[in-house]
């Protein structure tokens, strides 16, 4: 089986050590495609204006400069052409990617170009406490559930188009309670924190920042998951279609839906 592994922290992100040791528990033939600096939030966008370089670190290790689609691409349409992954693993992310998360994450967006070049993708996050921000994030939850959490994955029957989005809790392993299935939830919005300053010659200028907030998440979703101690497991699917509108929206213009 050969599985590529990419990320939106970086070539050089602990997260990524992490997810090579728990490929290499699957499988011997690995490559590496990252971008090549932290592309944390880049969603999936790809770089149009410039053209990407690409670097060789090691034999299969290769970083990009450009965001985490842009590694996918690379990888797929070019690095392995000739034989392409079966599997596509992006992580181990440094923090959540629960419930909205997922339109903004990088992480995500790999695993979402890799489903949508019609492969088997999953994304994987290590959830950290606030008081470790600043610090170095345990990985342990990680490290020591990613496997067993993976394996039932890679044999089941795959539909097309679709990934899988997983989610370890910042607790330490033996105190992880399970893995749950579970769908994706909804925060109330109003995190967003804009901090205003001065730059040296005197232009203002905003840093954007998720601030926290008070929620109570819905039953059955990898928020609720995630908060009682368990391994999330969330399948994502990218066709976004709300099919229940579409019969009030073609009323409103006479079509027959």
């Amino acid at each position: 089986m050969r599985i590529l592994l990419t990320n939106d922290d970086g070539i050089h992100a602990p997260g990524l050590a992490v997810l090579e040791t728990i490929a290499r528990t699957l499988s011997d033939d690995i490559t590496i495609v990252a971008p090549a600096e932290e592309m944390s939030g880049a969603g999936h966008s790809l770089t149009l204006t410039r053209p990407i370089r690409l670097r060789s670190h090691s034999e299969k290790r290769w970083s990009v400069t450009g965001t985490p689609t842009d590694a996918v691409m690379m990888a797929i349409a070019e690095l392995m052409k000739d034989a392409p992954p079966d599997l596509i693993l992006s992580g181990v992310n440094r923090g959540a990617n629960l419930g909205e998360d997922v339109t903004y994450s990088g992480t995500v967006a790999a695993a979402m170009e890799g489903a949508l070049a019609g492969f088997r993708a999953i994304a994987l996050s290590q959830v950290y406490a606030r008081e470790a921000l600043g610090e170095a994030v345990p990985f342990a939850a990680a490290e020591v559930w990613g496997e067993r959490v993976l394996r039932p994955l890679i044999d089941m029957p795959w539909t097309p188009h679709t990934l899988v989005n997983i989610n370890f809790p910042p607790l330490a392993p033996d105190q992880v309670r399970g893995i749950k299935v579970v769908g994706q939830g909804i925060r109330d919005y109003g995190r967003l924190k804009i901090v205003k300053g001065v730059d040296p010659r005197g232009f203002d200028y905003y840093w954007f920042g998720l601030g926290g907030i008070v929620h109570t998440p819905v039953h059955a979703t990898d928020l609720e998951a995630v908060q009682d101690g368990f391994v999330s497991v969330t399948p994502l699917h990218l066709d976004l279609t709300h099919h229940r509108s579409l019969g009030a929206l073609g009323a409103l213009y006479g079509s027959d839906r």
